[in-house]
């Protein structure tokens, strides 16, 4: 059941990396910036401060439960696109429970799962039933989760105190989870996702469950042969991708945010994706590439205020990293090619 890592996945993955910074170094010199001075102030800008590894550990925290929720569907063979949907269900339901009943974090928790678990649901009823293909629906349905969130925000949710803002009542202080690092928005939500990410980890490497989850993925069909009901399990996996996306809203509102409004979610779910799909949907690997990305992002934001260069420097980093793992095979299939007919050449020499 144990899955060792493949070292070519972390050559390729370094490689990706290296290349990624060195055309970034270009871009930066043919628009007129020093790429060591802007790298340095990168790097300062994620580290030189408590405040800034702050905000970068509450950054790789959404990034990496974003990464596992769509883990959980994609070891199934679902692939859950609608994650930034069930995130601001999650959050809005979340903060609502919080002002009407006036914090009982718990159950603001348990609502924000019950929103983003039934919503993830729906499409996943569909994949299994009639065969919808999931990648429409969720991404169908998380227009219309924003939709639905910005209408209670501007609407009978309204925050009275802020007319021209889409924004909810703000939750009273008391019940804000507590901060870890002064002036960060990182918060003691942190331990709770650390708990979480061990937990899906030892489910899926270490568990007989978690061994279901993969020969369903990898082959329905004999799973469904050899007695695992796969059905059943591949709505299990799509409801607990949305109740942690839903959780995951929550964490944003009652630890950085303390109400609901447009930008408590700046695609987390898609970036989150990315970061499972670097990662090959590996649990471990999907935290380590959390905090990589999470320290690019906020170190991109630190050079842009120490040094002038535009923080897109980030984006640009972050997609050739991307794109070449994304070619990864296609890659390092032609190069082992190139090499097997370099040494066939030798021999016939």
């Amino acid at each position: 059941m144990k899955k060792r890592i493949d070292p070519g996945y972390l050559i390729s993955l370094l490689l990706s990396v290296v290349l990624a910074f060195v055309i970034g170094a270009v871009i930066l010199a043919i628009a007129g910036f020093s790429p060591g001075k802007a790298y340095l102030a990168m790097l300062n800008g994620a580290f030189s401060s408590a405040r800034h590894i702050g905000d970068l550990l509450e950054y790789a925290m959404v990034l990496c439960l974003c990464g596992l929720a769509c883990v959980l569907g994609a070891r199934v063979g679902i692939f859950n696109v609608g994650g930034e949907g069930q995130l601001l269900l999650g959050a809005i339901v979340a903060c609502q429970v919080g002002v009407w009943l006036d914090g009982l974090t718990p159950l603001a928790a348990l609502a924000a799962m019950a929103a983003g678990g039934l919503y993830a649901l729906i499409p996943g009823v569909l994949k299994v039933k009639v065969k919808v293909n999931e990648v429409i629906t969720t991404i169908m349905l998380n227009t219309v989760a924003a939709s639905f969130c910005q209408y209670l925000a501007k609407g009978p949710w309204k925050n009275a105190n802020k007319n021209m803002v889409a924004a909810t009542e703000q939750l009273n202080a008391r019940y804000w989870f507590g901060g870890l690092i002064g002036g960060s928005n990182l918060s003691t939500a942190i331990l709770a996702a650390a708990v979480l990410a061990l937990v899906i980890w030892y489910v899926m490497q270490k568990t007989s469950r978690g061994y279901e989850m993969k020969l369903t993925g990898q082959n329905e069909r004999f799973a469904r042969f050899i007695g695992i009901r796969t059905s059943r399990l591949v709505l299990v996996c799509m409801l607990l991708s949305g109740a942690l996306c839903g959780l995951v809203g929550m964490f944003r509102v009652y630890g950085a945010e303390h109400l609901f409004r447009d930008s408590i979610s700046r695609d987390y779910y898609f970036e989150g994706l990315m970061v499972a799909m670097i990662a090959r949907y590996q649990p471990l690997a999907v935290v380590f590439l959390s905090l990589f990305f999470a320290a690019l992002k906020i170190g991109a934001q630190g050079m842009e205020l120490a040094a002038g260069v535009p923080n897109q420097i980030y984006l640009i980093i972050q997609t050739v990293v991307i794109f070449l793992m994304a070619a990864e095979s296609g890659l390092f299939g032609a190069l082992q090619n190139r090499v097997r007919k370099g040494k066939e050449a030798e021999k016939h020499a």
